[in-house]
Order: structure tokens, then sequence, then C-alpha cells
């Protein structure tokens, strides 16, 4: 589709951030409900993919990652070690810090969270190509929205 082909917005429907909006409503709760059908919240399964790209990292790493509240990121830790998906433990190096591990069977879960929102995609993404795709995940990525936004909560 060219340029020009592409409507301008002339109403409610038009309008470019209502449209994202409806689209990102959409996208949200079918992630959401993935993840909830294997049990874990977005907050949660965010967590996992974090820890299982790093390893293990302090708590305050993963803190800054996630970019929420310290009291918001002791309710998701407190979750997943229950649940046998990740360890904390003090720092020998240092003992006021907590290191966070995941454990193989959080990288289980991970590998779960993964697919669970890659089907997501396939679904969402469906008729867009692979260049599609990364042009639109350059695009939003220029989208001036921070996770520090009020309106970035769990629900």
């Amino acid at each position: 589709m060219a340029l020009e082909d592409v409507p301008t917005a002339t109403s409610s429907t038009d309008r470019l951030g209502l449209l994202l909006a409806r689209h990102g409503a959409i996208a949200n709760v079918r992630i959401r409900d993935a993840l909830g059908a294997n049990g874990l919240t977005h907050r949660q399964g965010v967590a996992l993919m974090n820890l299982a790209s790093a390893g293990r990292m302090s708590q305050q790493a993963l803190l800054e990652t996630l970019e929420v509240d310290p009291s918001v990121l002791v309710v998701i830790l407190n979750d997943l070690e229950r649940d046998g998906l990740v360890e904390r433990r003090r720092d020998p190096a240092d003992r006021r810090r907590h290191i966070v591990e995941i454990t193989p069977a959080g990288r289980k879960a991970q590998s779960v969270v993964e697919d669970a929102i890659a089907a997501v995609e396939r679904d969402l993404f469906a008729d867009l190509d692979d260049e599609q795709v990364a042009q639109l995940r350059l695009l939003l990525s220029r989208v001036r929205t921070s996770i520090n936004d009020p309106a970035c909560t769990e629900a």
C-alpha cells in the first residue's frame, strides 16, 4: 500500500491514537489471556523472559529492567518463587543484595510464555510480511510513550 493510499483521519474511527488504542487493547487482552491460561500474569511472564536471557541478576537490576515499583517486584518474585520458577538468595559478596535466578522449572515456564506470545503475534500480524513487521516495530519504538506512564498498570 502506497502512502497516498493510507486514509487520513476524517472520523473517530480513523484517528491514529484511537486506532492504536483499539489494537493495543486487543493485543493486551489476547496476551494476558494466553499467559493466564498458563497460570501467569503479564508481569510474571516478562520477568521470566528477562531472567531467562540474563541468567541471574540482582533484584535491583531486575527492578530497573522491569521498571516497576519495588513493592510490585516483591509480589511478582514472591509468586514466582512460591511456584518454584525463580530463586532468590543473598549475594555472598554483598549480603544486602539479593540475586534472582530462574530455575529449570522457570525456564520451562518461560518457554511456554514465549510460545504463547508468539502464537498471539502470529495471529495479530498474519496479514503483514516480515519487512512490514520490522517496520511496525521500528515505528512503534519511536512513539513517545513510557513504561513509567501512570497508564501502565497491571490490571
